[in-house]
């Protein structure tokens, strides 16, 4: 399958799979953001996400894909740190903010430096067609968190300090998304990377989590929790290969921005499952959301 993946780059074929990769792992992304928001603590459900993908990585990295090229271990060990600053200020800013207002925030502030990142190190470059897509997304995206910023009732005393911790969060997005491209076109087998990827990136914060749940006086019952993170591990699996793999395919940068569409179904998944309100406003920001990817998708 490698060899296959492999001969699509640069191809009209490989421009196509790589849209529906996006598109795929944007709305896995959402999924699993709602995930980790959802009733348990969000270090603990990220504990059991992280566990659950690094066992299921662990045979393909040692028995199914080739080891490792010696190049590769700085690179693993790069994204291994930039990935775990990313899960922390992604589960402070979960912790302290409303899960429709952090994630939009998070989402809008990554495809804007992403496609920055992409011309300095890729040499990508996006046409005035696109760059107006790009800025309709953000308009979109930034609308909305505004909009929910501006009618949220529930905690209020800490938004500013949730704001804050969603930017960052999204500074990192754009960092990992431009190194995970770096590191999967680093290597010959793009499965090489994905396996021991998510292997050495499962094994860190399960650590934090087991000792956060034993310290706690109503630790929940580790089977729902870890029946969750079962769950969010395929999600996750699946989101994150899905997005670094069209990064392998196509342009970097077109990619990132198809995946913000992340926001629209995230907001979706929080009127459907999570119960926010949605009116008619905030469904012509997903609407303007999602007109700036098909603009940025026509303009390429």
């Amino acid at each position: 399958m490698s060899d296959w993946l492999i001969s699509l780059e640069g191809t009209q074929a490989g421009h196509t799979l790589a849209l529906w990769l996006a598109l795929m792992a944007a709305f896995l992304h959402a999924v699993f953001g709602a995930l980790q928001k959802g009733r348990h603590d969000p270090w603990l459900t990220r504990g059991a996400v992280d566990f659950s993908y690094a066992l299921i990585a662990a045979p393909f990295a040692f028995f199914f894909v080739p080891f490792p090229e010696p190049h590769m271990w700085p690179i693993f060990a790069g994204a291994w740190a930039i990935h775990t600053l990313y899960k922390v200020l992604q589960a402070m800013a979960y912790t302290k903010g409303a899960y429709t207002v952090v994630y939009p925030v998070v989402r809008g502030t990554g495809p804007l430096f992403t496609v920055i990142g992409a011309y300095l190190i890729f040499g990508e470059v996006f046409s005035l067609t696109q760059w107006a897509g790009v800025g309709v997304l953000m308009a979109g995206i930034f609308g909305l968190a505004v909009y929910n910023l501006i009618f949220l009732v529930k905690a209020r005393d800490t938004l500013p300090l949730a704001l804050g911790l969603a930017f960052c969060t999204g500074l990192v997005v754009a960092l990992y998304t431009t190194y995970d491209a770096y590191g999967i076109r680093a290597t010959e087998n793009p499965f090489t990377f994905l396996a021991w990827f998510f292997f050495i990136d499962g094994l860190t914060i399960p650590v934090y989590a087991y000792r956060r749940w034993r310290a706690m006086p109503d630790a929940p019952a580790p089977g729902p929790l870890m029946l969750r993170g079962v769950f969010g591990g395929v999600i996750a699996l699946m989101s994150f290969g899905s997005i670094m793999l069209a990064t392998r395919l196509d342009k970097v940068g077109e990619a990132a921005v198809l995946r913000e569409t992340s926001t629209v179904f995230a907001a979706l998944i929080g009127w459907l499952v999570l119960r926010d309100t949605v009116g008619p406003r905030r469904i012509a920001l997903m609407c303007l959301i999602a007109l700036g990817a098909v603009i940025v998708e026509m303009g390429g």
